[in-house]
């Protein structure tokens, strides 16, 4: 599989800020996109350390570049005061600035004025199922449709759900298991400590693996900490680094009041379901069913989410759950409510299964006959190959569901 993947990103035409974890590709990206004139990483000790004395340097560094030309800065919150120059420069001689970042908390920290609204903010995934399909040997003669597809699109999916989309780890398969463990072990452990954000590795390090064991599930921050043997203070603190350094991020219930035992604490979400995977220490171990249900929810956000930032749509996802009773896994905002329209849903429900069980159907009938005029439509998405109807539900194929989703099928 070739290492250099079309993206779905479209950049901007002006100063932004490029924002993704570690490994999504982001510096890549702009270098495949980008005609900089010059390239700063602060990955690069002999140009971060200079600028960490003394950020102003950037301006000589700039000097003799026109109005126009483009400058890439990656990794900008190891500096985030160098912002203030970029802002500074930008505004007196006109020059484009590409930057990245992979930790929003140092942003903010830093104080940085995130060149005051001056540049874009765009974000980049791991990869989707639309940007891998066309790397899979065959090309679109793999592709699936209503009735299933070929061998090798149904293998990438299991390799999808198993592994994750970092393009290091698509792009290297023989590798992706050292690859992941390098991951974890390089940045979310010791880049995170180095850079002030944990203050000792062993309680992270104990909690970084059972928070990847609950991936995707109901949010219980005391049994983590029981689990973990931490103060619930801690986890508390330990999942906001993991959101603010864009690792994770909580999936929140919607409140319909159908009935007093709505679920209201949230869900939390690695963003790739390889990471996750490694993080839960099971990279070397087989994963079972259950492991693989929770990460094909997890590809299947990923690539709600994805496909709203990179198509711009600004929809607002949640879940729904009553305590032994109808749970929902997704819920996208299609309409907000106004002072002359209700708010509108569509409702998403994901099964790890090659069979559909019409139980599931009439679960998601009883959800859209108690909603009324909230939910427009019900989805269900299942590793089967054939697409069903049962009443009101429309049952898809998971890679039929991701590339009518990646067509804007849905939303």
């Amino acid at each position: 599989m070739s290492s250099e993947i079309a993206r779905s990103l479209n950049l901007p035409k002006k100063s932004f800020l490029l924002l993704g974890p570690r490994g999504t590709g982001k510096s890549t990206l702009l270098k495949m996109k980008v005609k900089a004139k010059l390239d700063i990483s602060l990955l690069r000790s002999k140009q971060y350390l200079p600028l960490l004395q003394n950020p102003s340097l950037l301006q000589d560094w700039t000097n003799g570049l026109k109005a126009g030309d483009w400058i890439i800065v990656d990794e900008v919150q190891r500096i985030p005061a160098l912002l203030n120059e970029i802002h500074s420069i930008y505004e007196d001689r006109k020059l484009h600035f590409a930057i990245t970042g992979s930790s929003a908390r140092k942003l903010k920290r830093g104080g940085a004025n995130l060149l005051a609204g001056r540049a874009l903010q765009v974000f980049l995934f791991p990869l989707t199922w639309a940007e891998m399909k066309n790397q899979i040997s065959g090309g679109e003669e793999a592709a699936m449709g209503d009735s299933g597809g070929a061998k090798d699109t149904e293998f990438a999916l299991i390799e999808y759900l198993d592994w994750g989309g970092l393009p290091g780890v698509v792009s290297d398969e023989e590798h992706r298991k050292e690859t992941l463990s390098t991951y974890v072990e390089t940045y979310l452990r010791q880049e995170l400590t180095e850079e002030g954000l944990i203050r000792k590795l062993d309680p992270f390090a104990r909690f970084l693996r059972i928070a990847g064991l609950y991936n995707a599930q109901v949010l219980n921050v005391e049994s983590i900490a029981r689990e973990a043997h931490l103060r619930r203070t801690t986890v508390d603190s330990y999942f906001e680094i993991l959101e603010d350094t864009l690792i994770g991020s909580r999936l929140e219930p919607l409140h319909l009041g159908f009935q007093s035992k709505e679920v209201r604490h949230p869900k939390f979400y690695f963003f790739d379901s390889g990471v996750a995977r490694a993080c839960a220490g099971l990279i070397f171990e087989e994963v079972d069913s259950v492991w693989k249900g929770f990460a094909l929810e997890t590809q299947i956000l990923h690539e709600l989410r994805s496909y709203n930032s990179y198509r711009q749509r600004g929809k607002n996802f949640y879940y729904y759950k009553v305590a032994n009773g109808i749970e929902v896994d997704f819920l996208v905002e299609i309409e907000k409510k106004t002072l002359s329209r209700p708010q509108s849903l569509l409702a998403i429900e994901v099964k790890l299964a090659r069979q559909w069980d019409r139980r599931w159907s009439k679960s998601l009938n009883e959800f859209l006959e108690r909603s009324e005029r909230k939910v427009k439509r019900a989805i269900g998405v299942y590793t089967g190959a054939t697409r069903l109807h049962h009443e009101k539900v429309e049952i898809f194929p998971v890679q039929d569901f991701m590339m009518k989703l990646s067509e804007g099928e849905f939303f």
